[in-house]
């Protein structure tokens, strides 16, 4: 259904507009992971993603009359953004529907190329839905972010430029939503070399790809509950599904917990920021059956908003450790909000926050309540610090009122 031809074809249409993304050594990765692992930083593209690669390449075929009508699609963004590009290259008005929870900097940026953005439905298939709806009204032509051949074959363009910068790759990680980039980066990387193993990475909450393999048809998923919000896909595509059938060896599923720690992973070690969908790979990487092989994880993307990262920085700290909040009950007499900071500065804790409430009882005598958020290094040390304040005749408790012991 792809050969090698069509990807040949889009990558020669698509050399005057990719930015070259060269792979990356990990060093930090290749160390918790026992293999050697590179990653292919799509999140440097233009656009942001790797989807101007297959938004341009099928924009680019199309007739002049096709571009005349006007093109439409539907997108969590990143697709969204490589089809408003490829529209004002092609000097063609674009349309994009967008769920309403797609993120503010992927709607600006999108408008930002030109296009109208349209926001309508809560996830991507009601959005699909409303574009489909809109083209056939206004008589657009659709560019489906996934469930193109063409599409497919440009976003396959990738698996030239892994085998290009590591010609003896053993195992490459791709994100999966509908399958577009999952259907033509393997096809191609299985056309290159036959035994390279692919796997493909979705979220728990957003598993139909995972579903539809194992059913051996194509199935919907009832809802999608994730915050990879580049792949909260209800139903995958069912021209690319046969490819993803085919040449993705297995697919793996990441919990939406895993990504926040994958995000402080590529901040501290790599200075890089990578969406939710793109981490799926690097949340993937301990999970993956492999050691020391040479190991390609696929960046899809970095098109995140600041407060995405905000909320991502804090759990993702949170779940090593490294903040951490308690209450304690005091009695309401001088010296002994000093007697639990002399513990903390002890144990080399850092106060980030501090609240005393001398409401929290009627009796003030009794007690009132001390909220403090701290800093630690780490799981180790915030359990220190907690056993430290038990041991000198307090009992921390969860800032929700129950014990942390």
């Amino acid at each position: 259904m792809l050969s090698m031809k069509n990807f040949s074809r889009a990558r020669v249409a698509l050399r005057p507009v990719l930015r070259e993304t060269r792979l990356v050594y990990s060093g930090y990765f290749s160390g918790v992971t026992g293999n050697k692992v590179y990653l292919k930083p799509e999140n440097m593209q233009v656009t942001g993603s790797y989807k101007i690669r297959g938004a341009y390449y099928k924009i680019s075929n199309m007739t002049d009359q096709q571009r005349e009508r006007g093109i439409i699609t539907s997108s969590a963004g990143n697709h969204a953004q490589g089809v408003a590009y490829a529209a004002k290259m092609a000097k063609a008005k674009a349309t994009i529907v967008m769920p309403t929870t797609t993120p503010l900097v992927k709607i600006n940026n999108t408008k930002r190329h030109g296009a109208e953005v349209i926001l309508a439905g809560g996830y991507y298939d009601e959005a699909y839905q409303y574009a489909l709806e809109l083209a056939e009204k206004e008589g657009y032509e659709f560019v489906h972010p996934f469930n193109d051949l063409m599409v497919a074959a440009g976003q396959g363009t990738i698996s030239y430029e892994i085998f290009q910068d590591l010609p003896d790759a053993d195992v490459i990680l791709l994100p999966i939503g509908g399958g577009g980039l999952a259907a033509g980066a393997s096809t191609l990387a299985k056309l290159l070399n036959p035994d390279i193993t692919v796997i493909g990475v979705e979220p728990r909450g957003a598993a139909c790809m995972y579903n539809s393999v194992r059913n051996k048809k194509v199935t919907s998923l009832a809802s999608v509950e994730t915050i990879a919000d580049g792949v909260a896909v209800q139903t995958p595509g069912d021209k690319v599904f046969p490819l993803v059938q085919e040449n993705v060896d297995h697919i793996v599923l990441v919990d939406d917990e895993d990504i926040p720690n994958a995000f402080l992973d590529m901040l501290e070690n790599h200075k890089m920021v990578v969406e939710n969908a793109g981490l799926l790979t690097i949340a993937a990487l301990r999970q993956i059956e492999a050691q020391d092989k040479k190991v390609v994880a696929v960046l899809s993307g970095g098109n995140m908003d600041i407060i995405t990262m905000s909320s991502l920085v804090q759990h993702g700290l949170r779940n090593r450790g490294r903040i951490f909040s308690f209450s304690v009950l005091l009695p309401d007499r001088p010296g002994e909000l000093l007697k639990i900071a002399e513990i903390i500065a002890a144990y080399k804790g850092n106060v980030i926050k501090l609240e005393h409430n001398q409401f929290v009882n009627i009796n003030r005598n009794a007690a009132v309540e001390l909220q403090v958020t701290l800093e630690a290094f780490g799981h180790e040390h915030k359990e220190e610090i907690l056993n430290a304040l038990n041991e000198g005749g307090y009992v921390p408790r969860c800032c929700t009122g129950t014990s942390v012991y």
